[in-house]
């Protein structure tokens, strides 16, 4: 029997806007981004099947509004399109975290109408992607965004941020390529942990909430701690 979730989170506040939600942590990964925080879902084997995760929305009916589907990355996996239509059958909202690298099953999620709110991991620009992820799928994640831009729901960018890996130059050049996309919405940068088990051993991050406000940017920019 095919396992492809890592874990269940039973209840967030804070990973679908303003919704009660629980999280589907699918197992492993496409990329190998030096200050992942989950090396053990990435390298890790599936403990629920599908039909688990299904009895868990079942029982959930009526205290849950949204169902996250996180990883690793869930993009890569074909059972997604089929938990994300069970939750979607039993009512539940569906956001998808995502990388970018998978655009086509990107597109199936939005076609069918099962997804109703994505977080698009922006990594980095082209120069500096397979330093940071350990692949070279900028163009991936550049369609992704495009048909994210034309879709007609929801979406956020954000960026996990290591000082080690992006200097501040780097980010206001992101910055810049998702206004020069007509990027209309927030843009979020979410401090690397420091004092965690990550993907690759780096320097701590000297990256804070204070010292890395951005001013007088022509799109919003928060950070998040």
């Amino acid at each position: 029997m095919v396992k492809p979730l890592f874990d269940i989170t039973a209840f967030s506040l804070l990973d679908y806007p303003n919704k009660a939600a629980c999280i589907f942590w699918f197992v492993g990964c496409n990329m190998r981004c030096q200050y992942c925080y989950n090396p053990d879902i990435v390298f890790g084997k599936g403990k629920i099947a599908i039909a688990e995760a299904e009895r868990f929305l079942q029982a959930r009916r009526g205290l849950l509004q949204a169902v996250v589907m996180s990883g690793g990355e869930c993009s890569i996996h074909r059972d997604l399109l089929t938990l994300a239509r069970i939750a979607k059958d039993l009512g539940y909202l569906v956001k998808i975290d995502t990388n970018g690298a998978s655009p086509k099953n990107l597109q199936m999620l939005i076609n069918e109408g099962l997804v109703d709110y994505v977080a698009l991991d922006f990594k980095t620009l082209a120069p500096n992607f397979q330093e940071v992820t350990g692949v070279s799928t900028f163009a991936s994640f550049e369609t992704s965004f495009a048909i994210l831009q034309s879709a007609d729901i929801p979406f956020e960018v954000r960026t996990t941020v290591h000082s080690e890996l992006l200097k501040k130059d780097d980010i206001l050049q992101m910055i810049d390529f998702l206004v020069q996309k007509e990027y209309k919405g927030t843009y979020y940068l979410q401090l690397a942990l420091n004092d965690v088990k990550t993907l690759v051993e780096l320097p701590r991050s000297e990256y804070t909430s204070s010292n890395l406000a951005f001013e007088s940017t022509a799109i919003p920019v928060v950070v998040r701690a």
